[in-house]
C-alpha cells in the first residue's frame, strides 16, 4: 500500500503536494483556520449583539461548585453577569469531566473549548465526505469548515462556548470508525454521560445490529454515573429526581427556540393536560420511523444515512431542542451536497436550499415572523412554519436522503462490518480472497 492511499484513500496521481511538505503546512493551516474563526465569531456575535462563551461560564461554574463543595443544582456563586441565574443542567458527570477547564485562565478555556469544536467539525465533514467516496484535498475540506460557520447551529456552538460538535465527533467516530472494535461504543456512553441526548444512539447501535457495541455504551454510561454517585452523591440524587426534568422550566416549551416535537405541539394548542400525551404519541411515533429507516441504509453499506436519520430523530423528540443542537445538519448537509448528481437530483436541490436556508438564516425566519405574526391573518401561516423551522427541514431532508438512491456503495465501510459477511468484503477492489 502506497503512501497516497493511506492519506485521505488518495491515489498519487493528481497529488501537487509532496507528504512532507504537506505535513509541514498542517500547522500554520490550523493557526491561520483558528484565527479566521475567531475573527468570524466575533463579527458575528457582536452583529447579533450577543454574550460569548455564556454556556462554558455554566460548565465552569458547575466544575468550580463541585471543587469548592458546593451544591451543583442550586444558583452558581461564579457565574458572570452575562450568566447570572442560568442552571447547570447537565448529569454530574459532566460537572467532573469540566473541571480542566477551571484549571486555565477563562481566554484559554475559551481557546481549548473552541479549537475542540473545529477540529470535531472537520472530522465530521472528513468523514461524511468519506462516506460519500469524495476524494477531498485538505484545502476543499478546509473551505467546507469555513461555510459551515455561517451555520447557526456552528455559529452559535462556537459563540455561547457549547459542546454540541464535540459530542457529535465523538458518535461519529464511535459508530463509523470504531466498529469491530474493542472500544466501540465506549465514545457514544461517554457523550450520553455528559450531555443525555445522545442516549439515542445506543437503541441505534442495538437495532443495527451491533448488540456488543450497545452493551458497552450502556456500560460505559453506568460506570460514569456510578463514579458520579460515589463521588457527589447528593448532586446525584437531585438531578436524576428533580433536576434532569426541570432544568430549563424557566423557558416555555413553546418558545420558537425549541425546534422539537415537544416545541411544535405547546406552540400549535397550547399547554393543556392533553398536550403531554400528544407530545408522548408523535415521539413515540417518530422512533418507530427511525427505527424503520435506519437498517436498511446500514445493510445496504451506508451507515451515515442510518446515523443521521437517527440524529434527527433524536432532535425531534428532545423535550428541548435548541438551534445549536442541530450541529447534525452538517454531516447531513455534506452528504445531500455530495448526491447532487444523483437520481432525485431535483429533491435534494430543494432539501439543500430549504435546510441550508433554515440553518443559516435562523434570525431572520424563526424570530422575524415570530415578533410580527400578531400584525394580522396573512402571518399566520409563515409564523407556523417558520416557527417550525428545524423540523420542517429535517423532514424534507431526511425524505431526500431517503429516496436517493446511491449507484456505488460504500465497500470501505463495509469492510470493516463483520455482519455484511465475505460475499461483501469479496466484491471489494483488489481483495484476492
Amino acid at each position: 500500500m502506497t503512501s497516497g492511499t493511506i492519506v485521505g484513500n488518495r491515489s498519487d496521481e493528481g497529488e501537487d503536494t509532496p507528504e512532507p511538505e504537506r505535513r509541514r503546512l498542517v500547522v500554520p493551516a490550523a493557526a491561520v483556520i483558528v484565527a479566521g474563526i475567531a475573527a468570524v465569531a466575533g463579527v458575528l456575535w457582536s452583529v447579533f449583539d450577543l454574550p460569548l462563551g455564556v454556556d462554558l461560564a455554566v460548565y465552569r461554574s458547575g466544575a468550580l461548585a463541585v471543587l469548592h463543595g458546593e451544591a451543583l443544582y442550586e444558583p452558581l456563586r461564579a457565574l458572570p453577569n452575562s450568566a447570572q441565574g442560568l442552571p447547570f443542567t447537565y448529569p454530574p458527570v459532566a460537572a467532573l469531566l469540566f473541571l480542566p477547564l477551571v484549571l486555565v485562565p477563562w481566554q484559554v478555556a475559551t481557546g481549548l473549548l473552541g479549537a475542540a469544536s473545529i477540529l470535531a467539525l472537520g472530522l465530521a465533514i472528513r468523514l461524511a465526505l468519506d462516506h460519500e467516496e469524495r476524494q477531498l484535498g485538505g484545502r476543499a475540506v478546509t473551505a467546507l469548515v469555513l461555510a459551515a460557520l455561517v451555520l447557526a447551529p456552528v455559529r452559535d456552538t462556537l459563540g455561547l462556548g457549547q459542546i454540541n460538535l464535540v459530542l457529535m465527533g465523538l458518535v461519529m467516530v464511535d459508530v463509523l470508525t470504531l466498529r469491530g472494535s474493542r472500544w466501540s461504543g465506549v465514545l457514544t456512553g461517554v457523550a450520553a454521560a455528559i450531555k443525555l441526548t445522545p442516549l439515542i444512539f445506543v437503541p441505534h447501535l442495538f437495532l443495527v445490529g451491533r448488540r456488543a457495541d450497545a452493551a458497552r455504551a450502556i456500560a460505559t454510561f453506568l460506570g460514569l454515573n456510578v463514579a458520579a454517585t460515589l463521588l457527589l452523591p447528593g448532586d446525584t440524587w437531585k438531578f436524576w429526581a428533580s433536576a434532569m426534568l426541570g432544568g430549563n422550566k424557566a423557558t416555555a416549551n413553546g418558545w420558537p427556540g425549541n425546534q422539537s416535537v415537544n416545541g411544535l405541539v405547546h406552540r400549535l394548542v397550547g399547554d393543556g393536560p392533553r398536550v403531554l400525551a400528544a407530545v408522548a404519541v408523535v415521539s413515540i411515533g417518530c422512533l418507530i420511523v427511525a427505527a424503520m429507516l435506519v437498517r436498511r441504509p446500514h445493510r445496504e453499506g451506508r451507515p451515515l444515512d442510518a446515523l443521521l436519520g437517527m440524529a434527527m430523530c433524536g432532535l425531534v423528540i428532545s423535550p428541548i431542542s435548541w438551534p445549536h443542537h442541530w450541529v447534525w445538519v452538517v454531516p447531513l448537509l455534506v452528504v445531500l451536497l455530495c448526491r447532487m448528481g444523483t437520481l432525485g437530483g431535483w429533491l435534494l436541490l430543494s432539501a439543500l436550499a430549504v435546510v441550508f436556508t433554515v440553518v443559516s438564516l435562523y434570525f431572520f425566519t424563526v424570530w422575524d415572523v415570530h415578533l410580527h405574526h400578531h400584525q394580522g391573518p396573512a402571518w399566520v401561516l409563515p409564523h407556523t412554519i417558520a416557527s417550525n423551522a428545524y423540523l420542517v427541514a429535517a423532514a424534507i431532508s431526511v425524505l431526500a436522503v431517503v429516496r436517493t438512491t446511491r449507484t456505488v456503495s460504500s465497500p470501505g465501510w463495509r469492510r470493516r462490518d463483520p455482519r455484511f459477511g465475505e460475499r461483501t468484503t469479496s466484491a471489494m477492489p483488489g481483495n484476492t480472497k
